[in-house]
């Protein structure tokens, strides 16, 4: 005991001397010192012990805002300290009930915003955890993938290309292993790694053995083990800076600025007119200003920006739930803009499900292999004849360079009926599904041929390189893309007759992958695939068939109806992309596939002139990826670009709207990215496509229903003043349509769910504006209709002589029933009002609400004195409401007309 006490302490010395300089010390004295093991890493009671000590590893955030600072913050704006003024001058005039009414209906309005905004912080902060980093870690001897705020200290990381740090970490064991530090360092290139000791006053930037939050791998692989977790991170120490740093506003949202200033410019300029129309017909002072404030408070739609912002968390809720996860803000409104989808092919078309279905051998023998998935049951067949693979030597080297080259693991079924599957790379999977259907066993395999020395795969290459030794030597076995292998071969006979075979298989929409060996090379692997030029021989050629997606068919018909031109990007060779596009509708008669050489060939001029024809993209380097964007948004195309490799990062970035996979794309991938797709399936991208469209467009429905409210308001009192009426409506009462009773329909308008036709139009333009033509001409034409209902029943009741509060009570309910049915009206430019009614409860419940209010503030004695109401007869009510009914039959009548002319148009093209 006291020996293990004098080592325990003469260890906590030694750290401390070293001023815990993790890069000083050697990988096993890191382990000793975090009390971690390399071949098992931590226990899970041990991490939850370590969490519950030191914390989630979490770097510092913005603290969230405090429901006072939200109801507080519902008071800053100018539309609010205009009504507070409006308020103070009632009083100072005597009218006390007036004032009262004014601030008890702003702070409705504070509550309901602050509700909202409590709502939309929710939803973001719920999709913050859906971003989460993902690492793979070794706990308990078994490989796990658990989010990054999950690690502790002594927690081992398996690393490796495109994986990003999610702690500060010292490197075990290393293999070609790089790491991009631009991040941390501002070093452009990728550092090599190594796992030797540094001495302990090594610059940051220069410690070759450590890896740092921020980071990610290029290349490579390797292990680690956790030094240091959130505060205590590099990263950590300095991202307290970003904490108070503001996200930019988002091109909706300067937008809708935009449309605010000419708001307030018209609602000054709305004020003057009626003070001076006012004096000119010589009422009250008091009375005018109470109104003019009521009128600018009526032409600026003060629920929108809340409302705007619950659209978009809304929106981006229902991307979520249908695997859509939205990372930045942006990507909502651009998604409704979109007309270009450039999308990969594995995964993403098709199922990732990659069986081998065909092999060519280099005596020029082509068999067939039968089975599918990973499970290992399948015959050999050879013209048509079942043959022993194990008898068969060319097919054995084969299956061995399939086993060898190889990172992936086959994971068998557990007891609870589950299926085989891959950890790692399904085509890798399917390479060890083929060994294992040949009788020849993996693990076994790759004991009898340890690996030296590798050259990992990257997407210039398009190989990868494994030095195994044996008991004659060294071998070098090579897998990857056909043409890129068939040219270290040196036999050219060989090469053509490959070449052809690749070709026919290709045809059949097989992903082919070629396999050769260099035998006896004892020269250094680290010089690259250059010094194997020549000296490899061709061992065959491996076919593997992704059967597409059922629902990706009709994913493409759907872009192609809404106006979005789908484009396959892939790896493979452009023969099988192109018979996949053709399977899936992408290609189109005339269309064709361009390879990388192909493309490279081609000037930007040239490569304008074929884009309209080009429908597959194969065998491109991630640079060209970047081309292609680039190509299609000098057209003015709005361009959406998917990837999930460490470079395709630049091709998402510059994208419009870059979309990674969830499941097979790399942490770098992922923050290059604005939308990351959880089941890395086109057709989610598609759904993604409506939901921002409906997002846009319930934005659009909720300004055509606030603006034609102000504008039916401001003409109906205009006529009263122009044709020498008394005032129709009591400021409390205008305060009241607009602040309480459209209140009611705001959220509900935001929250409507899809009408079925937003991916029967054509993307939204990129300059479109908020208000468009077409929705103005639909204003006009509302709040005419609404405005006519409502001063033409004013003045009729009147001129028979009806009592005046009587009329004025009738007057204003005519004008918030009127907001209600308009409310129906906007939420389709073609459906009838009555289509889908029931299927937004929001609407329903709005429409409960509203009435509610209004009827308590008609036949409640006390809010009869607030706001100058008196209780109506029941058969009156039914007038008003037959009255206010005009607007909903006015816009049903121009849908219809609508409607018509829609058919008449599919009836022409058809003709």
């Amino acid at each position: 005991m006291k020996k293990q006490n004098q080592t325990s302490i003469e260890s906590e010395e030694r750290q401390k001397a070293l001023e815990l300089h993790w890069h000083a010390l050697t990988p096993q004295e890191v382990l000793t010192s975090v009390n971690s093991s390399l071949e098992t890493g931590l226990s899970p009671e041990e991490v939850q012990r370590r969490l519950g000590l030191f914390g989630p590893n979490a770097l510092p955030e913005k603290k969230p805002r405090s429901i006072v600072w939200v109801f507080l913050k519902q008071f800053q704006s100018p539309l609010i300290y205009l009504l507070f003024l409006a308020s103070g001058v009632a009083f100072s005039l005597g009218h006390r009930t007036d004032s009262l009414v004014i601030l008890t209906i702003v702070f409705i309005n504070a509550l309901i915003g602050t509700f909202q905004e409590g709502r939309a912080q929710k939803s973001m902060e719920a999709l913050r955890h859906l971003t989460a980093i993902k690492v793979r870690v070794l706990r308990g001897g078994l490989e796990a993938v658990v989010d990054a705020r999950e690690l502790v200290s002594g927690d081992i990381l398996v690393l490796g290309g495109g994986d990003a740090m999610g702690a500060d970490a010292r490197l075990l064991e290393v293999a070609a292993f790089e790491v991009s530090e631009a991040a941390l360092t501002g070093e452009s290139v990728p550092v090599p790694k190594e796992v030797s000791s540094c001495p302990p006053d090594t610059l940051l930037a220069d410690r070759r053995n450590m890896v740092y939050a921020g980071t990610h791998v290029t290349a490579g692989r390797g292990r680690a083990v956790v030094v240091a977790t959130g505060f205590g991170t590099e990263v950590g120490k300095i991202a307290t800076l970003t904490t108070t740093a503001e996200e930019p506003k988002t091109p909706l949202e300067q937008k809708m600025t935009q449309f605010g200033r000419t708001i307030i410019w018209a609602a000054s300029l709305m004020f003057v007119l009626v003070m001076a129309i006012g004096f000119l017909r010589g009422l009250p002072f008091s009375e005018i200003l109470m109104v003019a404030i009521s009128q600018v408070v009526s032409v600026i739609p003060e629920g929108l920006p809340v409302a705007m912002t619950v659209a978009l968390a809304m929106g981006m809720q229902r991307m979520a739930r249908r695997g859509a996860i939205v990372r930045r803000l942006v990507a909502v409104e651009t998604l409704g803009s979109t007309n270009v989808i450039c999308t990969d092919k594995t995964g993403t078309l098709t199922r990732n499900e990659m069986t081998v279905t065909s092999i060519f051998l280099p005596e020029g023998r082509q068999m067939e292999m039968t089975g599918s998935g990973y499970e290992p049951e399948g015959k050999i067949l050879e013209d048509g004849s079942e043959i022993d693979p194990r008898k068969d030597e060319a097919l054995l080297n084969l299956f061995r360079a399939g086993v060898l080259c190889n990172d992936a693991r086959l994971i068998p079924p557990n007891d609870q009926g589950s299926h085989w599957r891959v950890l790692g790379d399904p085509t890798e999977g399917s390479l060890l599904t083929m060994a294992l259907k040949g009788g020849v066993p993996i693990e076994d395999t790759q004991r009898k041929f340890p690996r030296l020395a590798e050259i990992p795969f990257d997407s210039v290459s398009k190989m990868m390189a494994v030095q195994v030794q044996d008991e004659k030597g060294s071998l070098i076995f090579l897998k990857g893309a056909p043409e890129a292998v068939l040219e270290l071969v040196l036999d050219e006979q060989m090469k053509k007759r490959a070449l052809t075979a690749g070709e026919k298989m290709a045809a059949q929409a097989l992903r082919l992958l070629a396999f050769a060996v260099v035998d006896g090379f004892d020269a250094d692997l680290g010089k690259g695939f250059e010094a194997l030029r020549g000296r490899a021989r061709f061992l065959g050629l491996v076919g593997q068939f992704d059967p597409p997606r059922p629902e990706v068919q009709e994913a493409v018909r759907r872009c192609r109806d809404a106006g979005i031109l789908p484009i396959m990007v892939t790896g493979d060779h452009k023969l099988t992309g192109l018979a996949v596009a053709r399977i899936l509708g992408i290609a189109r008669e005339g269309d064709i596939a361009l390879d990388g050489r192909e493309l490279a060939e081609l000037s930007e001029a040239q490569l304008q002139d074929q884009l309209d024809r080009i429908s597959v993209f194969a065998r491109v380097h991630p640079a060209q990826k970047l081309r292609i964007v680039n190509a299609w948004q000098a057209r003015k195309a709005v361009v959406a670009m998917t990837g999930d490799g460490v470079n395709d990062a630049p091709a998402l970035a510059k994208a419009d709207v870059g979309v990674a996979m969830g499941i097979t794309g790399t942490e770098v991938a992922k923050e290059a990215s604005k939308i990351v797709i959880t089941d890395d399936n086109f057709a989610t991208i598609v759904h993604a496509v409506e939901e921002g469209r409906l997002v846009y467009r319930n934005l659009q429905k909720l300004i055509l229903y606030l603006v034609g409210t102000g504008i039916s308001e401001i003409v109906v009192l205009f006529a009263a003043l122009l044709l020498g009426y008394p005032l129709p409506l009591a400021a409390v009462q205008i305060l009241w349509i607009n602040l309480v009773a459209d209140g009611t329909m705001t959220l509900p308008l935001v929250m409507d769910p899809p009408e079925g036709s937003e991916m029967r139009s054509p993307p939204i333009p990129r300059g479109e504006p908020i208000l468009t033509r077409q929705l103005f001409k639909r204003l006009s034409l509302m709040a005419i209709a609404m405005a006519l209902s409502t001063f033409g029943y004013y003045a009729y009741r009147l001129s028979l002589g009806i009592p005046f509060a009587q009329v004025q009570t009738e007057t204003f309910t005519v004008l918030a029933v009127c907001q209600w049915f308009n409310a129906l009206n906007c939420r389709s430019e073609r459906q009838s009002a009555f289509q889908g009614l029931f299927r937004n409860r929001w609407i329903i419940g709005g429409l409960v609400i509203g009435n509610l209010f209004h009827i308590a503030v008609i036949y409640a004695p006390p809010l009869n004195h607030v706001f100058h109401t008196v209780p109506l007869p029941f058969g009156q009510v039914i007038a008003v409401g037959l009255t206010a009914s005009l607007v909903l039959w006015v816009e049903e009548i121009r849908k219809y007309f609508v409607r018509r002319s829609d058919i008449a148009s599919v009836v022409a093209r058809r003709l």
